[in-house]
């Protein structure tokens, strides 16, 4: 940590998942004073969360594969000069006039705090991870369906499942995970349903061949899969959720390839919850609003663009992980290790940092690395045909409860041919998640309408990442310190 509270650290870390923790590792060894910011009580992010101490798991690691691996980076917090600020909830990144920049947070479990703080350094690496990508359908908004990533996320802190015999549906090979998950904690499986296919990944054999690992991955899940007799169906969906009062059945369709369901081709399949995702999507709230420059990934999503080095196209600002493209837990732990180094080198004014042999392997890692990401994205994009399950009175916002009919209203009778304009016309996006359920769909449907076809959303633009009392946006001033209370 710094020498004095007046002093900025060297480096301010957001997100303390792979990325997070391996970068913070990496530039505390190389001498720099570091914060590590999160908004979760325990470092480990999406991929390695457990439980509380208090929930009295006796052993967490049964629900990971790579335990070992995060037992590692979490040794790694015990390095010199790394503080770790747990609930931490940044909702705002800018950069000051003094050339310094400020991290400003609420804090407390769930943002409710009494003491919001701002967190001053010389550098920012953001490390923060990746939401779920949802397509709607009739039915989804039943109790019952929850997000692939939440299922696991449920059973992984909470050790508790969302039902009893639970659907796996979408798109993407974080449904084998969720799948094996959850069958090795007891629920019933009956199928996984698997909107593309696998064979995309044949186009990008130099892709396989230079990451055995994921193949080893993929058939341990799919011998997971098999010893639970969970069947898997590929080139199908889940068009509609059957139920009154919460998830009763779920119609499983075959696609074509442009994922239009077949006609005649649906099965009913009882069950009383529905886990369902169709992708992740980079988080980069935070900096796009600083004007970081972007770039489109195979599967229609946004990532930051970055140099050899991880930094983005604003001076100063680095990333790693999953907010540079989806990738995995092993691509964000290279990544991380290289900013942290490639900070390092710049912070302290030696270049030489960046032409070591281990910048070099990791380099040459990332770089195979993402290569499979490229391919995966690929072979997983959703095809434009999705909009064929939904029927005019589908709720495709769920917050205000607006209906693919009143998108295909705002389109075709008033013109609008963008997400935005949707949303000003229906209030689409406006309510409590603010588009992040909801954004993906309204933007390809309002695309659809026009002669331009369908096209992925633009790029998130918001001041603030997380919803913020106006009375901490009434406190802001400018003094200086490392990290203070600013109410």
């Amino acid at each position: 940590m710094p020498s004095s509270a007046s002093e900025p650290y060297d480096l301010a870390v957001i997100g303390a998942g792979a990325a997070g923790l391996a970068s913070a590792a990496a530039a505390a060894r190389h001498g720099l004073s570091v914060a590590l910011l999160d908004a979760s009580g325990q470092p480990g992010g999406q991929y390695f969360r457990h439980p509380a101490p208090a929930a009295g798991a006796r052993r967490p690691q049964a629900l990971h594969h790579d335990w070992s691996a995060f037992a590692r980076l979490r040794r790694g917090l015990t390095a010199d000069g790394i503080d770790h600020l747990t609930f931490h909830h940044v909702w705002s990144v800018t950069r000051d006039s003094d050339g310094l920049w400020s991290a400003h947070a609420l804090t407390g479990t769930d943002g409710d705090g009494d003491r919001p703080a701002r967190v001053r350094a010389r550098a920012i690496l953001l490390a923060t991870g990746a939401v779920e990508r949802q397509l709607p359908f009739p039915g989804w908004t039943l109790p019952g369906v929850v997000g692939a990533g939440g299922a696991q996320a449920m059973l992984k802190s909470g050790l508790v499942l969302p039902g009893r015999r639970i659907v796996v549906a979408g798109s993407g090979p974080l449904l084998l995970a969720v799948a094996s998950s959850l069958a090795g904690a007891g629920a019933d499986v009956p199928v996984v349903v698997e909107a593309s296919g696998y064979l995309g990944y044949a186009r990008h054999p130099r892709a396989l061949a230079t990451n055995p690992h994921k193949l080893l991955e993929a058939a341990v899940h799919g011998s997971a899969l098999l010893r639970h007799r969970v069947a898997l169906r590929t080139r199908s969906a889940v068009t509609e959720v059957h139920g009154t009062d919460r998830v009763e059945a779920v119609t499983v369709s075959r696609l074509d390839r442009h994922w239009r369901p077949v006609p005649g081709a649906g099965r009913r399949i009882a069950c009383d919850a529905l886990a369902v995702g169709h992708g992740l999507i980079p988080q980069t709230e935070l900096v796009t609003g600083l004007g970081c420059a972007m770039r489109r990934t195979p599967d229609g999503t946004y990532a930051l663009a970055l140099d050899d080095l991880q930094e983005t196209s604003v001076a100063g600002l680095w990333a790693a992980g999953e907010t540079g493209g989806i990738g995995g837990w092993q691509l964000a732990c290279t990544e991380g290790e290289l900013a942290g180094i490639a900070v390092a080198a710049r912070l302290r004014g030696e270049p030489a940092l960046t032409g070591t042999t281990r910048v070099r392997k990791l380099r040459r890692r990332r770089g195979r690395m993402r290569a499979f990401a490229a391919a995966m994205a690929a072979a997983h994009s959703p095809a434009a045909g999705w909009s064929d399950w939904l029927t005019d009175d589908t709720d495709v916002c769920r917050c205000e409860e607006v209906t693919v009919g009143r998108i295909h209203e705002a389109v075709t009778c008033f013109g609008a041919h963008d997400a935005r304009t949707v949303k000003l016309l229906t209030r689409a996006g406006m309510g409590w998640c603010q588009g992040r359920m909801c954004a993906t769909a309204v933007a390809c449907l309002a695309a659809g309408g026009t002669a331009r076809g369908t096209v992925p959303p633009s790029a998130e633009r918001r001041p603030l990442a997380v919803p913020v009392p106006l009375g901490v946006l009434s406190a802001l001033d400018d003094p200086p310190s490392t990290e203070e209370s600013t109410d």
